[in-house]
């Protein structure tokens, strides 16, 4: 007789070693998320004050690098491409990581960020494409809607002071990292209109040679470094977007740990360059792709033509329900339930906080709207505005809950045997409930001492205040 089987629980307590690769990240993509929130309100103040105006603009459209190479490009230009390319190195390093250590290396534990975030990019996709059929608009912008920016959202946390709990912050960054692999497909299979294929081989080429010096174990930067960026020049000029050469590359390293290794190298790798991609590459491209015109009139326009309005129905509806939608449906399916310690609310509101679609967003509103500086510009606008009341909505959701996250995350931090592991980790181990115990008994000891002494004062003022009643006067 068989035993009956335990139902798989979403959003269970994570893993010690998931646990601490996810606050790691986390941490710096909040750091980088607050610098990017900076940038992008840095980048709309110097765009919309008149005497600005014209600097901004003169700078996002500086062109310098090399002509002969084709390579002489605009600031904004330089940003889109190449520091984005720093951003994917990351995301590619980080899909790699969750597909041979992480939560997607188990078919079971994959299949709800998967689906997830797949239907989290189809929903936005839907809802644009019937705004824009039915008000007779472009649908050359159905995926502008699709992508979640994680730093954003995690700068939205940070600056609200929510106590998320880690399993759905996990969700969260999973999600991300799925959606950004399929916002890289979208980019290469749908905004990709002429290939140069010499260039594409070239970029090919070098991309083998970078896979194999790292299968022989070859080490230095001043190797990988160089042969990075002429890849990624070639991936330029082969008309394919030159972010998939980075994404490319991360995937190439490896990313689970051999015996005598304290990090595996693509480990490493992400630890060094992550700061770089979230402290600098990504608030510089926000810097020189957010800076839109906002005035009154331009604010109703996003609301009143469809391809802008479709955007922001897109990230504040389509992504909401998409990613709502899946989870339930991976619940229903699997047969299996919410931790004990979360509601569907909770999931509700982290899919209100994934419609916010910043930097991705911004990335292919210039690629599906090329040529039409206008449309771009607007399209730029209703991102801004999408993600902005996401937040909003996702402010209040989480803000509703956050006492219930901040006792669940007190009790995933609390470490009483100063042990330097959460309790929560070690109740199964026996050493463990030792040390409680000894700090338990001098616990004990100590409140026992305390009372001795305490009975003995009180014994002492009993018997004095007798002698002093004997001595008074009749």
């Amino acid at each position: 007789m068989t035993a009956p089987r335990t139902a798989r629980k979403l959003f269970a307590r994570l893993s010690l070693p998931e646990r601490t690769y996810v606050a790691d990240a986390l941490r710096t993509e909040t750091v980088g998320g607050v610098l990017l929130l900076l940038a992008a309100i840095a980048s709309l103040v110097w765009a919309n004050i008149p005497a600005l105006h014209d600097s901004y603009e003169t700078v996002s459209h500086f062109h310098f690098g090399p002509a002969a190479l084709g390579l002489n490009l605009s600031v904004a230009h330089w940003a889109a491409d190449g520091l984005l390319a720093v951003f994917f190195f990351v995301a590619g390093i980080e899909l790699k990581r969750e597909l041979v250590a992480g939560d997607l290396k188990d078919p079971k534990a994959a299949a709800l960020p998967v689906v997830a975030a797949l239907c989290g990019m189809a929903a936005p996709a839907l809802v644009y494409t019937l705004t824009n059929t039915a008000g007779g608009g472009s649908l050359a912008g159905w995926a502008v809607p699709t992508a979640t920016d994680i730093a954003f959202a995690l700068a939205v946390l940070a600056v609200i002071g929510t106590s998320l709990p880690s399993a759905l912050r996990a969700f969260l960054l999973t999600l991300a990292v799925v959606d950004d692999l399929f916002a890289i497909l979208i980019i290469a299979i749908f905004f990709t209109e002429t290939i140069d294929f010499a260039a594409l081989g070239g970029a090919a080429a070098g991309l083998v040679v970078f896979w194999l010096l790292l299968r022989k174990g070859v080490r230095g930067w001043y190797l990988y470094v160089p042969l990075g960026v002429v890849i990624w020049a070639l991936m330029y000029n082969s008309g394919v977007h030159a972010t998939i050469a980075g994404v490319a590359m991360g995937l190439m390293l490896r990313c689970h740990r051999r015996e005598g290794e304290r990090h595996a190298p693509g480990e490493h790798i992400e630890h060094l360059v992550r700061p770089l991609s979230a402290g600098l590459a990504v608030p510089l491209f926000a810097l020189f792709s957010a800076g839109v015109s906002v005035s009154g009139g331009a604010l109703v326009e996003v609301f009143t033509r469809p391809e802008t309005l479709g955007v922001v129905l897109g990230l504040v509806v389509g992504k909401t329900l998409g990613i709502f939608g899946g989870t339930w449906l991976t619940a229903r399916f699997t047969r299996a339930s919410l931790s004990d310690d979360l509601a569907w609310a909770d999931v509700f509101a982290v899919a209100t906080l994934a419609g916010i679609g910043f930097t991705v967003s911004l990335l292919i509103g210039e690629l599906a709207f090329e040529g039409d500086t206008a449309m771009t510009e607007e399209v730029k606008a209703a991102v801004l505005c999408g993600s902005l009341i996401a937040a909003a909505l996702a402010t209040v959701l989480l803000k509703i809950r956050n006492a219930k996250y901040r006792r669940l995350t007190e009790a995933e931090e609390r470490d009483e045997d100063l042990s330097g592991v959460p309790d929560i980790y070690e109740e199964d181990d026996p050493a463990y409930h030792l040390r409680m115990a000894a700090i338990y008994e001098k616990k004990a000891a100590e409140h026992r001492r305390i009372a001795e002494e305490k009975e003995s004062l009180r014994l002492a003022e009993v018997a004095g205040g007798e002698g002093d009643e004997g001595d008074g006067p009749a």
